[in-house]
């Protein structure tokens, strides 16, 4: 089963350059250099087809109930298993930064576990979720259904610099 191996491979590294094209648009776009920001986002959505592609050749996208459910272990996974011994490490060598990037995103994890519960039990019930209009916040990714909270109860940025989600 190398191909199998191969296509894990090719979806994890793919999926990790499209963020990372992400990010150097953003510092990019900081620097004055628009052309440069395009260029990087361009190539960043060419990156998620390859991973999108990979996917579904290692039949990794199911119905949505199983893809639910794929998505509610991988949440718990994260902030039950790998998130906290990550931030203690963190914490005991004094990364201060990495200790919140992680301990936010741990915080956040669970609150996508919940969601998702509320999602498998939706389509569990023949229903589609109610979900108006999504929010995200920009500094942790804190996700709301409906109306943002005046501060974000995990960093505490501002209601108003939420995201909506399309």
């Amino acid at each position: 089963m190398s191909t199998i191996k191969n296509l894990q491979e090719a979806f994890a590294g793919e999926s990790q350059a499209n963020r990372r094209y992400l990010a150097y648009a953003e510092q990019a776009d900081a620097e004055g250099l628009p052309g440069v920001a395009r260029l990087l986002r361009g190539v960043a959505a060419a990156e998620t087809i390859h991973a999108l592609t990979h996917l579904k050749a290692m039949n990794g996208v199911k119905d949505t109930a199983a893809n639910l459910a794929e998505a509610l272990s991988g949440e718990e996974h994260e902030f039950a298993e790998m998130y906290p011994p990550m931030v203690a490490e963190a914490e005991a060598e004094g990364q201060k930064r990495a200790a919140r990037s992680m301990g936010n995103a741990m915080q956040v994890e669970k609150i996508h576990f919940g969601l998702f519960g509320k999602a498998a039990e939706a389509v569990k019930a023949g229903h589609d979720l109610e979900a108006p209009e999504v929010r995200i916040c920009p500094v942790c990714g804190h996700t709301v259904i409906g109306d943002a909270p005046d501060a974000c109860p995990v960093c505490g940025c501002g209601g108003a610099r939420y995201e909506l989600v399309a």
